[in-house]
């Protein structure tokens, strides 16, 4: 998949005119149906108008090629996070309702467990043997207080998932980090809870963490590794288009004044 394509056709090209003549030679071209601006993102001539125009030091910074590929990642990474952080927040919000008014909650229960019953038995399925029974059972008898630290570290481990998310999505480096160590201090216990039962949603989430953090400790080149942030910003940096054709501006005018010279000799 070309990411950068997919991208402009999703919000459009992005052109940029440089006030510079030699660098603006460079991303412009003049057609029969009239001048063309070189996109930054994806390299196409677009005709028409630029979308911006300026300095080249002011030109925005655009991802493409594999920069643009990791950002769509980590945001699908960031959508995973915000589900779980409502999730979370949703369970955070019944644990506080449940301590509120448990006793009704207890009595409604009672009532409806034998119809429950009922139709366990016409499907083949023992509710005594069912871990979500024994969950809900158990949860009657804990006391308020209990049911309020519960709470606490449900919203705290939801408000984790979401600061992990805003990162991630922003495409910052802070949230690179937040989210490596976040994610990594979690896996030892998703790892024991295997210890315990394999389940397809415990080994799901297991695998989607252990490759977020194996992935973003290497692209992103995190404590170090793979290069560390040196090698970071500087890819980032020669990424961009403007910088490529600056480069290219900057190495033909040094061909250039090395042939004067060499006349001159």
């Amino acid at each position: 998949m070309d990411f950068s394509l997919w991208t402009c056709a999703a919000r459009g090209h992005e052109t940029y005119a440089p006030t510079e003549p030699e660098l603006a030679a460079r991303l412009h071209v003049a057609t029969p149906a009239g001048e063309s601006w070189r996109c930054l993102r994806c390299g196409d001539f677009v005709p028409g108008e630029p979308r911006r125009t300026g300095p080249a030091d002011d030109a925005p910074e655009v991802p493409r090629g594999r920069l643009l590929r990791d950002r769509v990642i980590m945001r699908l990474l960031a959508a995973e996070r915000v589900i779980r952080g409502i999730v979370f927040i949703l369970l955070g919000a019944g644990a506080l309702k449940l301590r509120s008014a448990q006793g009704d909650w207890k009595q409604n229960w009672d009532k409806d467990l034998p119809l429950i019953r009922q139709l366990a038995d016409q499907l083949g399925w023992n509710p005594d043997h069912s871990k979500i029974i024994h969950t809900i059972d158990k949860a009657f008898t804990l006391s308020p207080n209990v049911l309020t630290w519960i709470a606490v570290g449900l919203f705290a481990y939801a408000a984790i998932e979401l600061i992990e998310a805003v990162g991630l999505w922003l495409v910052k480096r802070w949230g690179e980090y937040f989210a490596v160590i976040a994610t990594s201090i979690f896996l030892p216990l998703e790892i024991y809870e295997l210890t315990e039962k394999v389940t397809v949603l415990r080994v799901g989430a297991l695998l989607v963490n252990l490759v977020a953090v194996i992935w973003l400790l290497w692209s992103k080149r995190l404590f170090g590794i793979n290069g560390g942030a040196a090698k970071y910003h500087e890819e980032h940096h020669s990424e961009s288009l403007m910088t490529v054709e600056r480069s290219a501006v900057a190495a033909q005018s040094e061909q250039q004044t090395e042939r004067i010279t060499r006349r001159a000799r």
